[in-house]
């Protein structure tokens, strides 16, 4: 008995040990990744002079809004925000219309050839083209600086189909044969049954899609090339990167300063992610359980 007992001594104080470890372990990775951005978002609302003698470290110095008033003013902000906005909310609502269709088909049994589907759709998630026969591409069918060759050349992503496919796929047939029975046909069936069924999964892809949207710089500044017509992500390179307009604003930086290139630069990189913050707490609840449901299986 005494054996016993400390031996489930040893074990309480081994798993004592172990969660101790892992949460100092989480609290520090969770740190590291959250800092930079606590870091931008303090900086941009305090007095240039502290942030550039690096003063700022934890919390504010001298709040002041100068930062956020000269960003608003910023030349083409509004119009790179609309033409985000605009690609966000087409590009996700096409995405999940090709994503959720051909997810669905493929989790039919009775899709004929469906093997050979599942593997053709796989195999483009390993082995693409390229960007060069993809650009070529776009530009033999005139969707180069086009909003539609932006939003429709990146319709489909594989994995987000992989999910929904597989949790599809755990919806009990009983449902199908019951709606086949009352006559419903495959659409009715998609939009009457599967659709409502699937709301975490489907809010999770949405969050995926929604995201990559928002934050995609790299083909929309290669297919978007007119100034009129790019997102909020080509513009912040230019402004963060290149300095275009923030070098206008350079001066000596006093301890009355209310705002500065840096500052400045702050100021968009947090008002450019706002939307996304604001968004996902309303789907976060959905998130875990989506990822969880629509796990990747064989």
């Amino acid at each position: 008995m005494k054996r016993k007992k400390r031996k489930k001594i040893k074990i309480r104080q081994s798993d004592m040990i172990y969660t101790i470890i892992t949460r100092l372990l989480g609290i520090i990775i969770v740190f590291l990744f959250f800092f930079p951005l606590w870091y931008i978002v303090i900086a941009s609302f305090s007095r240039p002079y502290y942030v550039i003698n690096g003063d700022v470290i934890l919390w504010f110095k001298e709040f002041t809004l100068g930062a956020y008033q000269q960003a608003f003013q910023a030349k083409g902000i509004w119009r790179g925000y609309g033409n985000s906005v605009f690609i966000t909310v087409f590009g996700t609502v096409t995405n999940m219309i090709f994503t959720t269709t051909l997810a669905f088909a493929l989790s039919r049994k009775e899709l004929p050839f469906r093997k050979f589907f599942n593997f053709f759709t796989v195999f483009t998630m390993l082995f693409t083209a390229g960007m060069i026969p993809l650009y070529r591409t776009l530009m033999n069918y005139n969707l180069i600086d086009t909003y539609w060759g932006n939003i429709i050349a990146f319709g489909i992503n594989t994995f987000n189909v992989i999910i929904l496919r597989s949790f599809f796929e755990q919806i009990p047939n009983d449902y199908f044969e019951a709606a086949r029975i009352d006559g419903a046909g495959t659409f009715r069936t998609f939009f009457k049954i599967v659709l409502p069924l699937s709301k975490a999964s489907l809010a999770t892809v949405t969050l995926f899609y929604a995201v990559s949207r928002w934050n995609g710089y790299f083909w929309s500044s290669i297919i978007l090339k007119s100034e009129s017509k790019q997102p909020l992500q080509v513009l912040l390179k230019k402004l963060l990167v290149e300095q275009t307009d923030l070098m206008d604003l350079a001066q000596p930086v006093t301890s009355a300063s209310l705002y500065a290139p840096t500052t400045i630069a702050y100021a968009i990189i947090v008002i450019s992610i706002l939307p996304m913050i604001l968004i996902f707490p309303y789907i976060q609840k959905y998130f875990k359980t989506g990822v969880n449901l629509g796990g990747v299986k064989g």
